[in-house]
This record gives structure tokens, sequence and C-alpha cells, in this order.
């Protein structure tokens, strides 16, 4: 009995494990499953649906010949590219949505106020996304497949014109980004280097996710900054990584800790997995080679490493504390070198745009950066004003400590001049123009009283002896008329 238990035991196990290693399997396979075998499958699956009616195929059919051509001749290409192959697989859930809209109703057949009900749903949010929310992608929708070849295809374009006249492409583009302090705090709640490296990556160039991950060893060079004498990376963003309205561009690393972890990636090595003697599921890292994937893994893993984090972290967009998604990190990276003084043409050079992209004027009037230029240059004529009236009162101090210096010696000068009278020094000399100057007073004072007045000496040569005035008196002194 207790043999079978351990049996039974063991075989779930092992249907437990084989289980584990088919759903493995098959989510390995789908995340390394490039966009060209995405779009095939998908687009067959769509064509071969029998639950959509069989005008509305045809429809889809016509439409993804004509796309293909399109990308084809407008890119210069022979064939079709990655790039291509992902803007083709982001109309198959589109096309399945809108046919689900209109209830798989022929297209042909659709009446103005057919369309006009599902812009009013969609508008109003009765229409719902997958999460239950109001869809927030509608303008896709409406310049995608309404207004483009879908519809007229359908011969329905007169018809969405009256139906969609409220509609205008013309709007304030929502602010959302993650700020600098809230980045630091999502840092925190890594573990791996690939992590980190793709993060810091995601911050200091600015990039979307998919080119990120598109990213090749050689695509990375190191070197010495030459004005700051510091390592940086020179990453390299070649044409079919990227997004057709991006350039391609090699944009070097801003921080020390982009430098860092991805050192610390390349050191580490690749993961691989394999099994070993046993059979057993096991990772090892090798060295990178050249033409090698920096990051082992792919978009859909990254989303639910960043939702991880986002969740951990209780990290929210602003303004308005949205939950914040890869692409917030870019506009968060935009923000950030706004407040460090970047220059809009340099900011936009970095992030792919040409110098003359508008994409980021919302930004600019949400963090008031030309208001802000505006305060600081009222602050430095108000501290200009203050410098000013601080050197003046300088000026002010510097001559008055001029004048008490001067002071002190005319003091020391009549200090010395005293102490020689005291030590008998030029004495006779003084005391004969004091006499000199008495018996000019004396004349005087003779003069308006008619009294003689004795002097200290009688003439010259006699000694000098000690006497008072006589006779001096308030009232024998004439009043004198001014």
């Amino acid at each position: 009995m207790k043999m079978q238990t351990v049996a039974r035991a063991s075989v779930g196990a092992l249907r437990s494990f084989l289980h584990f290693r088919k759903v493995y399997i098959l989510r390995s396979s789908h995340i390394s499953m490039s966009y060209k075998s995405r779009y095939e499958k998908s687009k067959t699956q769509l064509l071969c649906d029998d639950s959509i009616n069989i005008l509305n195929r045809d429809i889809f059919s016509k439409f993804f010949s004509w796309e293909e051509e399109k990308l084809k001749r407008q890119n210069g290409l022979a064939c079709l590219d990655e790039s291509s192959y992902n803007t083709l697989c982001g109309y198959i859930n589109m096309l399945r949505n809108v046919n689900n809209w209109f209830n798989n109703k022929p297209w042909n057949q659709l009446t103005q106020s057919d369309i006009k009900r599902v812009y009013n749903d969609l508008e109003d949010g009765k229409i719902k996304n997958r999460n239950g929310n109001r869809f927030e992608d509608r303008r896709s929708y409406y310049n995608k497949i309404f207004k483009s070849k879908p519809f007229k295809l359908a011969g329905l374009h007169t018809k969405v014109e009256n139906a969609l006249e409220f509609f205008t492409d013309t709007r304030k583009k929502d602010v959302r980004f993650i700020s600098y302090d809230s980045f630091q705090q999502m840092l925190s709640f890594l573990h791996k280097p690939q992590h980190f490296a793709l993060f810091w990556l995601a911050w200091d160039i600015g990039e979307n996710i998919n080119s990120l991950l598109e990213m090749k060893v050689k695509h990375l060079k190191r070197q010495i900054n030459k004005d700051t004498q510091e390592v940086e990376y020179l990453v390299y963003f070649p044409k079919g990584n990227l997004k057709r309205s991006r350039q391609t561009r090699s944009e070097p690393t801003l921080y020390s800790e982009t430098v860092k972890y991805i050192d610390a990636l390349l050191r580490y090595g690749r993961e691989i997995e394999f099994h070993d003697e046993k059979g057993h599921f096991r990772r090892k890292a090798i060295p990178y080679k050249d033409n090698d994937y920096l990051f082992t893994f792919k978009y859909r893993q990254a989303l639910q490493i960043f939702s991880s984090v986002v969740k951990r972290s209780g990290v929210k967009c602003e303004p308005n504390g949205e939950k914040p998604s890869w692409k917030d990190l870019r506009s968060g990276m935009a923000c950030h070198l706004f407040n460090q003084g970047w220059h809009i043409e340099d900011i936009n050079l970095r992030l792919g745009h040409t110098p003359q992209s508008k994409w980021i004027n919302s930004y600019i009037n949400y963090l008031a950066i030309n208001r802000k230029n505006v305060v600081k240059k009222h602050y430095n004529n108000s501290l200009d004003e203050i410098k000013l009236e601080l050197e003046n009162s300088k000026a002010r101090e510097k001559q008055l400590s001029h004048r008490l210096e001067n002071q002190g010696q005319q003091l020391t000068s009549l200090k010395d001049e005293i102490e020689r009278l005291l030590n008998g020094k030029d004495f006779i000399k003084v005391l004969t123009n004091l006499v000199r100057k008495q018996r000019q007073m004396a004349n005087v004072l003779e003069q308006m009283t008619g009294h003689k007045f004795d002097v200290i000496l009688n003439n010259e040569d006699e000694p000098i002896t000690t006497v008072t005035l006589k006779n001096i008196q308030k009232r024998d002194i004439p009043k004198t008329k001014r």
C-alpha cells in the first residue's frame, strides 16, 4: 500500500514536471517567435476563421496585401523587415475588435447610423477593453480603420466622414511620466544584472522597450569620454530595430550606473538552459559573443518584470497617478533632462525625433520651464540689485574705515607731540608763541574796555610768572552791534 502511494506521488510529480516543461517551452517559443512568424500565423487564423463574415474576411485579405506593398514601397524595401511585420501585427486585433463592435455585420452594408453608434459608444465608454476599461487608444482605430483603407475598401468613406464629423485629430497630448525619485524607488526591487541594465538603459537612452530588447552586444561600444575622462557606452540603434518615426543614431550613456550594470552583465555572461546528467533542468552563464542579444528575454517577460516592480514599489505616474508602463520611463527621462537645463532640440535628438518635433511641447507646458526661467530671471534681477547695494555698503564701510585710520594717525601724531612737550622738547618755542598770542589778546581787550591788562610775561626776556587778568568783568566789556 505504501509503495503504491509513493508510486502515485512519483507519477503525479512527473506529470506536473512535464506539464510545467510543456508550458515553459510553449511560452519560450512564443516569446522568441519573430514578428514575421506571429503575423503569418495570426493572419492565417483571422482569414480562416469561419465565425467571421466571409465578405469581411475578403476585405481583410485585400487590406493586408495593400498594406504590405505600402510598407515596402514607402520604406524602400525589397522585402518586409521585422518593423514592418510588427506594424502589420498591430492590425490583427484591431480588425477583430472592429468586426465584433459591428456584430459581424458585412462592412459594405453598414449605415451611417451604425458607424455613429459605435463611435459614440467608444467615446462614452460603453465599449470596453479586456480589462473592463474604456479604450484609451481610440484615435488609432479612427485613423487606421474607420478613416483609412479598410473602410474605404468597403465603400464607407463618405458615411465615415459624416458619422465622425465631430472627431478631430488635433488634441492636447496627455502628460504622464515617472519622476527620477520614483525611478530610483523602482530600482530597489530589482535583483538580476539583466534587469538593472534594462531599466537603466530605458531611463538613460530613452528608447522604447522593443528596441532595447533587440539590442545586440555588437551595438555597444565602451569608450572614454574625451571631455569628462569618464567611462561611457556608445549605444547604436540600427534602422531595423526602431519604429518608423525614429531616426537611426548612436547615443552615449549619461549615467555611471548604466556603465556599471552593463559591465556587470557582460562579465556575468549570457544565461542558457540545459539538462544535467540526471535529466534535471539547469541554467548556467556562458560568455557573450558579438552577435548575441544583450537580453535573453523578450517583450512579454519584460512586461511581467515591469508590472511586478510597479506593484511592489507602489510607484505611480505624475501628475494624475496612472499605472506606469515602460513608455513612461522614456517621458520621465525627457522631463528630468528638462529640469537639468537641456535644450529642447537636444532632447528631441536623443529621443530619436527630429529637432523640430512637437511631441515634447505638452511636457514643457506642464513643467512650466519657460515660466520658471522668467521667475529665475526676475529673481536674478532682484539678486543683482541686492549685490549692488551690498557693494555700495562695502564701499561706504571701506571709506569710513579709511577715515578712522587717518584719524588714528592724527591722534598718534598729537600724542607724540604732547610727549615731546612733556619731555621739554621745543617747550620755549611753544611758550613764546603763547605769550605773543596773549599780548595780542590783551591789546584787543584794552581797546575795547579802556583798561590795561597784565600778561604772563612783561617782556620776552623775563622769566614766566603766573598772573591773572585784572579788572576783567563782564560789565566792562561793551556790547557790540551786529
